[in-house]
């Protein structure tokens, strides 16, 4: 445990001297965290269930905001919540499945929200709960999927001090990518999870998972959505 805390104390003071280099407004984000309401928007009329994680003290992650965006201009149901919340969100996200909510599980998380992405999808497999697919932008560990998630991503650089990967765990017989930025001009840890062609694989993928479900005897909401846009469904 003693090591445990070690480590996450060292990469979290990486994040602080790297955002108080590139002038982020850390104090502000302090605050914001500190009066941050845990709280999960009723998704009552969609099946499917799609978390979007953010890293260290909400700042850094603006572009998972702009993923939820567009996802939603093709009417697809996201939530943005904070790292945090992950494990609060494994229990809301079992508790939807047990409800009769059988579409695909997604988690998608960025930094310190990659990490906590993949640590839901394992709490959600504990209960026996199928996850879709988890999308890891810069993880800052290397944390392993198990058999409950049908594929997982990770998009990293490995020439970053934030170099973690999602790996093979027990069990795990899906689809395993992983794909590595570090030759990418201009990307760096705190904006690769605002990359446009990384949104628009990512929501190829998940057009694609929704769609397929649609087809399977989905209705309404997802149903409109999983026709809305038949060409940005197909994947790369």
């Amino acid at each position: 445990m003693t090591a445990t805390l070690g480590s996450l104390s060292r990469r979290i003071a990486m994040l602080v001297i790297a955002a108080v280099a590139a002038g982020l407004p850390l104090e502000r984000a302090d605050a914001r965290a500190a009066h941050h309401r845990i709280g999960v928007r009723s998704t009552t009329h969609v099946s499917y269930q799609i978390y979007l994680l953010k890293g260290f003290a909400d700042v850094f992650s603006t572009g998972l905001d702009f993923l939820q965006a567009k996802l939603s201009a093709r009417g697809i149901t996201a939530e943005v919540h904070s790292h945090a919340e992950w494990d609060q969100l494994a229990d809301h996200a079992i508790e939807k499945w047990r409800g009769g909510a059988h579409g695909p599980i997604i988690i998608i998380g960025h930094s310190f929200g990659a990490d906590a992405a993949v640590r839901m999808a394992d709490k959600v497999g504990a209960a026996g709960v199928p996850v879709a697919l988890v999308v890891g932008f810069s993880l800052t560990e290397t944390l392993p999927a198990n058999g409950n998630v049908a594929r997982a991503i990770t998009y990293y650089q490995s020439n970053s001090a934030w170099h973690g990967q999602i790996i093979r765990g027990a069990g795990f017989h899906g689809m395993l990518e992983t794909v590595d930025l570090a030759k990418a001009p201009g990307v760096d840890h705190f904006n690769i999870e605002k990359m446009d062609s990384l949104h628009s694989a990512t929501i190829a993928r998940v057009l694609s998972l929704v769609s397929s479900h649609a087809r399977a005897g989905g209705h309404g909401p997802e149903a409109r959505a999983a026709g809305s846009d038949k060409a940005a469904a197909t994947e790369p």
